[in-house]
């Protein structure tokens, strides 16, 4: 058998696989049921000595760990926040298996970074952002984080920091919302500035960072001998998506002299709807920009999109050219590897291209319009319901609610009560739920934005929320 002989026939079983997973995700518990250690002990101690066929794998992957699986893709699944695929996305992965290049500089795969260049074009057009930023993508919003504050103490110190390290520097100090990410404060302890210097910004009745106590914490620490470095805005926190007010913290910055950066991992996949633009009110005022299209853009993790913009400080944070990987298009073409921390780079932008393609923009802003539609009718639906209420605004398609069937009950048994619901309706496995606190209390949250979600799903999840709600002994 040839190898197009070969693949064609292995490669079938694989599709066909994937074919009846879509057919069924349905049918499956969303959140796995499984216990630790369960799937571990059904695997073999060693690998087999001869080689196997497809076909067994594929049986045994249904077998042994199919019911170790969550999923993300189910179009039941409310939990965290999305982490979609889609067709076009799909098949533009396998293309880059297929292809198996090593995409770390123009000279590796010329044709994956100039298409790198142009979708990342495409989509700073699509969300508004200004012609001054120049996109890369990384792997996550917590390293393209990483890589805006490694950038700004670099270009804050000369680069110093990179040739003597951190023994002779003042202590810096990084601001954010007490609502931030905690992949800031993973960034901040990786890049060597300490976990005590991630100054938390307390929040508005919206939980949104309150500029006036930004200012005057930059202020106090300058009269203590720190060095204010950089402020971290968001743009929909995972709580409860709260947009900080970045007009107003960019002039702050401004003031003081410090990078912004801008976390907008899952919301900034809206702003490709104009009327969600309000958001970046206050752009000129930043230094970075993240957000993840592997989120809510219908595309495979990992892809995020990171924007700069002096991307000349961002690769001279990175760059560094040894003998064997020096060449003549060097000062002529852009070498991603320069912009990221892995050398190693994956060619992510094919499906990049193959769904802002398929979809178009009119394609993926009906698409982000419908979750926003449908979140705007759960969040009537918890309104209205005399045993339920709304936590926080709702800006995006992101539910923040709990259950509270009244009565005098105090804010302990309130948490204990929404934690027991959760759990039910989790182990139940129709459904996907997860939670945070906001203000100390326990909230759950209801992510509107898988690919294939309609309408009634999200009408059989309150439906299930409100009959395990009633079977709670309150």
């Amino acid at each position: 058998m040839d190898k197009k002989e070969e693949f064609l026939q292995k490669a079938q079983k694989a599709i066909d696989w994937i074919a009846r997973y879509y057919e069924n995700i349905e049918r499956y518990p969303v959140k796995s049921q499984v216990s630790p250690g369960d799937i571990y002990q059904r695997l073999p101690d060693r690998m087999p000595e001869q080689g196997e066929e497809i076909d067994q794998m594929i049986r045994d992957l249904d077998a042994d760990l199919l019911e170790g699986i969550t999923h993300w893709q189910s179009p039941r699944f409310f939990a965290y926040f999305p982490a979609n695929t889609s067709v076009p996305s799909m098949i533009a992965e396998m293309i880059t298996a297929a292809i198996g290049a090593q995409c770390m500089k123009w000279e590796t795969s010329p044709a994956a970074a100039e298409l790198e260049e142009k979708v990342m074009n495409w989509l700073r057009l699509a969300i508004g952002l200004p012609a001054d930023f120049e996109g890369v993508i990384q792997d996550s919003a917590s390293t393209a984080s990483l890589v805006a504050l490694l950038t700004a103490r670099e270009k804050f110190t000369g680069y110093q920091v990179n040739e003597w390290g951190l023994y002779q520097q003042k202590p810096f100090r990084i601001y954010a919302s007490s609502e931030a990410h905690s992949s800031i404060e993973r960034a901040v302890k990786a890049a060597g500035l300490g976990r005590v210097n991630l100054v938390k910004i307390e929040v508005d009745g919206d939980y949104r960072m309150k500029t006036d106590h930004l200012e005057q914490a930059i202020d106090q620490d300058q009269k203590e001998g720190y060095r204010p470095m950089a402020v971290v805005a968001t743009l929909g926190t995972t709580g409860s998506t709260a947009v900080d007010p970045l007009s107003a913290i960019g002039r702050v910055t401004r003031q003081y002299g410090l990078w912004l950066h801008v976390d907008a991992a899952y919301a900034g996949s809206a702003l490709i709807l104009p009327q969600y633009r309000w958001m970046i009110d206050g752009i000129e005022y930043v230094d970075s920009f993240v957000f993840n299209p592997h989120k809510w853009l219908f595309t495979n993790f990992d892809a995020s999109a990171y924007y700069v913009r002096d991307a000349r400080a961002l690769r001279a944070t990175f760059q560094l050219i040894p003998e064997y990987l020096k060449t003549r298009t060097d000062e002529h073409v852009n070498n991603y590897s320069d912009w990221t921390i892995p050398l190693g780079r994956r060619f992510r932008a094919l499906k990049l291209w193959f769904v802002l393609r398929y979809y178009g923009l009119e394609g993926l802003q009906q698409k982000i319009r419908f979750h926003l539609d449908l979140a705007g009718q759960f969040k009537h639906w918890v309104a209205d319901h005399q045993h339920f209420e709304l936590l926080a605004p709702v800006t995006l398609a992101v539910v923040a609610f709990r259950y509270h069937p009244g009565g005098s009950l105090s804010e302990e048994h309130l948490n204990r009560l929404n934690e027991q619901l959760m759990h039910r309706i989790n182990q139940a496995g129709r459904i996907y739920l997860t939670h945070t606190k906001l203000n100390g209390k326990y909230t759950l949250r209801m992510v509107i934005g898988q690919t294939h979600v309609e309408k009634r799903h999200i009408e059989e999840a309150w439906q299930e929320i409100t009959n395990q709600a009633g079977q709670l002994n309150n």
